[in-house]
Formats: structure tokens, C-alpha cells, sequence
């Protein structure tokens, strides 16, 4: 179960858009993420590599946790709102909802639950949003 300190560092380092560092500090060495029902990614080595190519396509990302955390034990669900302004210009706005299974003060196990189509990018308004 994690800290209410720790799970707040894990929240603002995400919220700094250190994806990579957060997965680097927070997470398991053998930690799995999943997306939606895909197979998951295994290993904290390959989660911050894959962190890191994301990241590298991107011109700018905003990542936002939307409270309240919700804790139960060693289950944690946190609410994310993401947007990220692509190198060719266009944008992906995403919500999603991680469930997190902590072990002790780092995260084992992580499914992330959102609907695919946020994802595919898209070219801003006239508005720029």
C-alpha cells in the first residue's frame, strides 16, 4: 500500500510530464502495464522505453490527475486527462482511468481503461484547441 506521500511525488512527477522518470522511480522492476485489453508490457526497463518513444513524438504534452485518488489497500485508481500536440502539429486529448496494483511504495501491475479513438490524432480548430 502505498503512502499518501509517495502516491502525491508519483502524481506530480506524471503531472511534470516525467513519464519515463515517474515509471523509472515508482514502479517495479518486473512491473507490467496494459492498455485497455491488449497485452501488457512487462519489465520496468521496457515501460520507460516505451515512455520515452511516446514522449519523443510528441512537441508538448499536459498531463493533469483529475481528484480525488481513489486507495483501497494496495489498489489505487487514478483519473488522468492528457493532451499531447503531436511534431506534425496534430493533437490526441485523452481521459483514462488507471488501476494500479502497488506493492509497497512502487506499482506492480497497471491497466489502463480509455476509449482507443481518443488516441487517433487529430488536426486542431481554427481556435487552436
Amino acid at each position: 500500500m502505498p503512502s499518501t506521500e509517495t502516491l502525491e511525488r508519483f502524481i506530480a512527477r506524471v503531472e511534470q510530464n516525467a513519464h519515463a522518470e515517474a515509471v523509472a522511480e515508482f514502479y517495479t522492476a518486473f512491473a507490467s502495464m496494459q492498455e485497455n485489453q491488449k497485452p501488457p508490457r512487462v519489465g520496468r526497463d521496457a515501460l520507460v522505453a516505451y515512455e520515452r518513444r511516446v514522449m519523443a513524438r510528441a512537441r508538448s504534452v499536459q498531463s493533469r490527475c483529475v481528484r480525488p485518488a481513489f486507495v483501497h489497500g494496495n489498489l489505487v485508481v487514478l483519473r488522468w486527462r492528457f493532451r499531447f500536440e503531436w511534431q506534425d502539429g496534430s493533437v490526441s486529448e485523452m481521459e483514462e482511468l488507471a488501476y494500479q496494483r502497488w506493492d509497497g511504495e512502487r506499482i506492480d501491475e497497471e491497466q489502463f481503461f480509455y476509449d482507443p479513438a481518443q488516441a487517433v490524432p487529430r488536426q486542431p480548430d481554427a481556435a487552436g484547441s
